[in-house]
């Protein structure tokens, strides 16, 4: 089998098992859903090396695969585990973001949901969770933020991803929930990860085979030369 064929396959079978997983959730069958999400993060990494992508982005999405693992358990010290997990690979994407172009305004509006989040849910998170989840925030909204600079793959997954945390943030907090609320978290992190995985492969910086291409010379330069990635 060639590598373009082995990439399709890959990319097949996590969007079927995404489709799976989130039937079962959508049923209420959590036997499928413990089986179905160990397997999203491993074959999205298995794409990616398929295509020769970067290795940071590899990590970044078994990181995820940790995390997604650990909050299978409900225990808090799963929770905290991962959500450390979680973190770790927010740092990798933000490695693998460095160099991409600022938007103020962007950035702004990113801050101005963090303090907004973190303010309405702190007096009903737990006591002990309220530091943790303040400073995970932080560094997850950065993400998001620079994710934006990758272009519209890479952004609306930071977004994604910050709404799915989010929506499990509320949950934390025993706030009111939207039906099905599994479904909902799944879903957009999901997609998240799959559309910032689109947006690094086709950014500037990265093409199959992991070797990098000459940086463009100024942000003018980045932003023509960006493109939708193939599948």
């Amino acid at each position: 089998m060639t590598r373009g064929r082995l990439s399709r396959a890959l990319l097949a079978a996590f969007l079927l098992a995404t489709a799976v997983d989130l039937v079962g959730l959508l049923a209420g069958v959590w036997a499928v859903h413990a089986a179905a999400k160990p397997l999203l993060m491993p074959l999205l990494a298995g794409y990616v090396a398929a295509r020769g992508g970067p290795r940071l982005l590899i990590v970044a999405l078994l990181l995820g695969w940790g995390g997604d693992v650990a909050l299978l358990f409900d225990a808090d010290p799963a929770f905290m585990l991962g959500m450390g997990s979680f973190a770790l690979g927010h740092v990798c994407y933000l490695l693998l973001f460095r160099g991409a172009p600022l938007s103020r305004p962007l950035g702004a509006g990113y801050a101005l949901a963090l303090v907004a989040v973190v303010a309405l849910l702190w007096p009903d998170l737990p006591a002990d969770l309220r530091v943790p989840v303040a400073g995970y925030s932080l560094l997850l909204t950065v993400m998001a933020f620079r994710a934006g600079g990758l272009g519209p793959y890479a952004g609306v997954g930071g977004g994604l991803f910050l709404l799915s945390d989010t929506l499990i943030a509320t949950g934390v907090a025993q706030w009111p929930q939207l039906p099905a609320p599994d479904f909902w978290v799944m879903a957009t992190y999901a997609a998240a990860q799959l559309l910032l995985t689109l947006g690094v492969l086709g950014a500037p910086g990265s093409k199959e085979g992991g070797a990098p291409r000459d940086r463009p010379r100024n942000i003018r330069d980045r932003q023509d030369s960006r493109s939708s990635p193939p599948l």
